[in-house]
């Protein structure tokens, strides 16, 4: 700050440089599509308090009236309803850094509830009677979930409010309740068990290795590869989770071209292997018992094998799949010859060796992580 700022500049200046002259949410919603995306989450508010949207509670530092000067929480909103299928939804920070009601609150142990009443709690009811969002994705639940009045927040958006028949809400709603209460489970930053879970999952998750922001300073080797991506997502959804992709777009309102890069990647990849992911649940097995870099899902009657690597000679061992009369194998988006394959164990039925097309690489249905289909197996 004092080899780059004035001596006087405080925190509440960067927001007459986040100007956000180049956001254009139709892009933004058709590059989500592509990407195969079914629902978005944006940021309407993160712990330094300020609001994307013109909030009434949270005068002057809002995008509205300082910076952008634009409502980007309802631009997007309307973008993704008139262009797309996707769910909307908005993360929103129960707290803020520097908010001097929630600093006295905290100071009081919590005992008063002032900035509650008058700035977070408010803000919610006006994100969800406005902009109808699909999901609400709770953050900075830094106190206990009866300083927040969580439970009575909750108790009007599934009873009372305007989505109240399809609205969706993460875990983060109090200190001690992530990963105990919630719709779906967020439990910790890139959550990732790498096990079946009990109950409905995310894996909030960033492409940027270090950072939910966008940084200048990045390298590219900062970047998660597309091969990595998708062994995240496989391992995620074999254990019955989702994946929250974050990207973090620049002041000017751009999404930056790497990041573009790996959303388009792995549109194109879901294009070809989306069978084995939309609607799937997770299958007695999630990863192999024999072969590493294996992860299943089930959907029907068909069991599908993400294949992380391919083998060095062309031939894979499956362990967990068991063979009955009518089992065949099969690999999405390949149009050549039949795949071979035979029972490894004739005598438990158990075990599987598939040989896989001894092919150029751009003769394959994709570049990273084949999925195999196979049917009538147990």
């Amino acid at each position: 700050m004092k080899n780059n700022y004035p001596p006087d500049f405080t925190y509440p200046d960067f927001a007459r440089q986040f100007t956000a002259e180049l956001f254009q949410p139709n892009n933004w919603a058709d590059l989500f599509k592509n990407a195969g995306a079914q629902y978005v989450v944006l940021t309407s508010k993160h712990h330094e308090g300020f609001t994307n949207w013109p909030s009434n509670v949270s005068w002057n530092w809002n995008s509205m009236d300082v910076g952008p000067h634009r409502d980007l929480v309802g631009e997007l909103a309307s973008s993704i309803r008139t262009r797309t299928k996707l769910k909307f939804g908005v993360y929103h920070s129960l707290f803020e850094w520097f908010n001097p009601q929630y600093v006295k609150d905290k100071a009081s142990n919590f005992k008063s509830k002032s900035f509650v009443n008058s700035k977070t709690m408010p803000e919610l009811y006006e994100l969800v009677n406005k902009y109808k969002p699909d999901i609400v994705w709770s953050d900075g639940d830094f106190g206990p979930d009866v300083y927040w009045n969580s439970t009575e927040f909750l108790a009007w958006l599934y009873n009372n409010s305007p989505v109240k028949d399809h609205v969706v809400t993460n875990d983060r709603w109090g200190t001690g309740i992530r990963c105990h209460h919630g719709g779906f489970y967020s439990c910790s930053d890139r959550y990732s068990p790498g096990v079946l879970q009990p109950h409905k999952w995310e894996n909030c998750m960033t492409i940027d290795r270090y950072s939910w922001g966008y940084r200048r300073n990045a390298n590219i080797q900062d970047f998660l590869t597309i091969e990595e991506i998708i062994a995240t997502f496989a391992s995620t959804i074999s254990c019955g989770g989702n994946m929250l992709m974050n990207v973090g777009p620049t002041k000017y309102g751009m999404i930056a071209p790497v990041f573009q890069d790996r959303l388009m990647e792995f549109g194109s990849w879901l294009k070809v292997n989306g069978e084995a992911v939309y609607f799937s649940t997770p299958w007695r097995a999630q990863n192999d018992s024999v072969t590493p870099k294996i992860w299943y899902t089930q959907k029907s009657l068909a069991v599908y094998a993400f294949v992380l690597a391919w083998p060095s000679d062309n031939m894979l061992e499956l362990g967990s799949p068991v063979v009955t009369s009518s089992s065949t194998v099969s690999m999405l988006g390949w149009n050549g010859p039949s795949i071979e394959w035979h029972q490894k164990s004739v005598q438990t039925n158990k075990g599987i060796i598939i040989a896989l097309p001894n092919v150029p690489a751009v003769k394959l249905p994709c570049k990273w992580a084949w999925v195999l289909k196979l049917e009538n197996f147990t």
